[in-house]
């Protein structure tokens, strides 16, 4: 299974490297998954946060992928734009691959190529109410959401239990587990302060946090 993470300058690296890892150990305990970093060339590139990264594959030598994975960040607001971006995932989603993903506002980027219309989808939660204003989303607050081959996680460290829970579809909860275990991925449930219970904060955080007084 060849899996392809967009890249892009100013993409949130969290919304990449929390996959990234999860789809690395999934390779390391013997499934056959190559994880690819994919930019507009291979040339090195500047993320959200400083980290610099260089793509393996540019989009004219990137190979058919089974799974596209678009991460967001303030990046997603330029790279909406790009038509050479924006072709490159409508073509992998219609030639190739058999699942299509996005973290946090890669929504956004999916929703330009025309790959969300009238389909379930979440994003981030200070992005929401922009993704619902688009008008053929039906927006979801949830920590994923799959509808059909599109999965969509909310933000930046979402995208880490929608990599495992896709690996739980693929390979069964035995190796999800395992990948689990390796990555020692066990997130406390505790929320920390009261912005849980803030208004724009996701339903699924809004339910589990306590009242305030």
């Amino acid at each position: 299974m060849k899996i392809g993470i967009l890249v892009f300058p100013a993409v949130e690296e969290l919304d990449f490297v929390g996959p990234w890892e999860m789809f690395g150990m999934w390779g390391l305990i013997g499934s056959i998954v190559r994880t690819h970093l994919v930019g507009q060339s291979a040339q090195p590139l500047r993320c959200a946060k400083g980290l610099t990264v260089v793509p393996e594959f540019g989009f004219d030598d990137c190979p058919p992928l089974d799974v596209l994975l678009v991460p967001g960040g303030q990046g997603t607001r330029e790279q909406v734009g790009n038509a050479a971006l924006i072709g490159f995932v409508r073509r992998q989603a219609e030639q190739h691959v058999q699942c299509l993903m996005s973290v946090c506002t890669g929504a956004f980027i999916l929703h330009r190529a025309g790959l969300l219309l009238g389909r379930r989808a979440t994003t981030h939660w200070g992005s929401l109410n922009r993704l619902r204003d688009a008008g053929d989303v039906s927006v979801v607050e949830q920590r994923w959401v799959v509808d059909g081959p599109v999965w969509t996680a909310a933000g930046v460290s979402a995208g880490i239990d929608m990599a495992l829970a896709y690996i739980e579809h693929v390979s069964g909860p035995a190796t999800a587990s395992k990948v689990q275990m390796a990555a020692e991925y066990y997130p406390e449930a505790k929320l920390y302060g009261g912005e849980a219970s803030h208004t724009k904060a996701p339903a699924y955080v809004r339910d589990r946090a306590p009242p305030k007084r």
